[in-house]
């Protein structure tokens, strides 16, 4: 950790920190910012902030212990399985790759033992053409080798897959479907968080109410993009964050293992035979548990 206190230095932040500090370059300052590992005054810096005289600014420059990537023989549900890719149903609480926070028992780690993988996404994210939360459960397409790759990442840029969730919601909503379009990019606030910001990038979620309790709602969410975060920034932004969500959502909640979403349904063109191919899988048990109880303990009808 290094603090500064700027004097005669001025412009953008990056470049002032490399002037500060000859070891760290603007690059890299860049980085430091983007990643939340810089604050100006104690609040967390924004990228194109300009210095002023008097600024305090706070580097947290130590670097993340390295990882390396190993197999681990984890139990896999596999929905579906051929020579090109493999839809796995991911339990709640497993993390999808490596990272310095979570360097081994990653849903990668389980992959590889179990199968070669695409190597596009680098060392790390070998296969993944798309991510779920840690504490989000369901369905996600892998890719077997890089042309399969090629052409899974090309549908989800196209926005020609299909991606269903299930989440239950704190609140009961009034309207039985609707469309969230409000652009998403990192929280000027929290650089660990997304939110609804100007500059963002386009998000459109589309939802329709499954079943009303009388605090909760259990609604269907469709992705039309895939921004991080997305339906759990777009459900708060309407005032109905999804249940234990440990970022956006209320301290007082359900008890449970996690946030209650569920990535339920996945569809995809095969990318040799170009099938649609359409994929389901049934709600954890803590979500199903929950459900009945609020059914007897919080009904209120549909």
């Amino acid at each position: 950790m290094k603090e500064y206190t700027v004097t005669d230095q001025t412009g953008r932040l990056d470049k002032v920190i490399s002037e500060l500090d000859t070891a760290i370059s603007r690059s890299r300052a860049k980085s430091l910012i983007d990643d939340g590992r810089i604050r100006v005054n104690d609040e967390p810096a924004k990228p194109k902030y300009h210095v002023q005289s008097g600024d305090k600014i706070v580097v947290d420059d130590v670097l993340p212990q390295p990882i390396s990537l190993t197999t681990e023989d984890i139990p896999l549900d596999i929905v579906y399985e051929d020579n090109d890719v493999i839809v796995v149903n991911k339990p709640q609480g497993m993390v999808v790759h490596p990272s310095p926070g979570h360097p081994d028992h990653t849903l990668v780690n389980a992959l590889l033992f179990h199968s070669p993988l695409s190597t596009i996404n680098g060392e790390f994210r070998p296969g993944i053409v798309h991510r779920i939360d840690k504490d989000t459960s369901g369905l996600l397409m892998v890719a077997k080798n890089d042309t399969a790759h090629q052409f899974l990442s090309q549908q989800l840029k196209e926005q020609k897959s299909l991606r269903k969730y299930v989440a239950l919601v704190h609140g009961r909503i009034g309207e039985d479907s609707g469309v969230i379009n409000a652009p998403i990019g990192r929280s000027p606030k929290d650089r660990k968080k997304q939110a609804i910001v100007a500059d963002g990038r386009p998000a459109v979620t589309h939802f329709e109410v499954l079943e009303r309790f009388a605090d909760y709602t259990l609604v269907s969410c469709r992705l039309e993009t895939g921004r991080t975060h997305q339906i759990r920034v777009h459900m708060k932004y309407i005032h109905h964050p999804i249940v234990g969500d440990p970022l956006y959502g209320p301290r007082k909640t359900i008890s449970g293992h996690g946030q209650f979403l569920h990535a339920q349904e996945l569809g995809f063109e095969h990318p040799k035979t170009h099938e649609l191919m359409i994929f389901s899988t049934p709600l954890p048990k803590i979500f199903e548990d929950t459900l009945n109880n609020l059914r007897v303990n919080n009904a209120l009808g549909s």
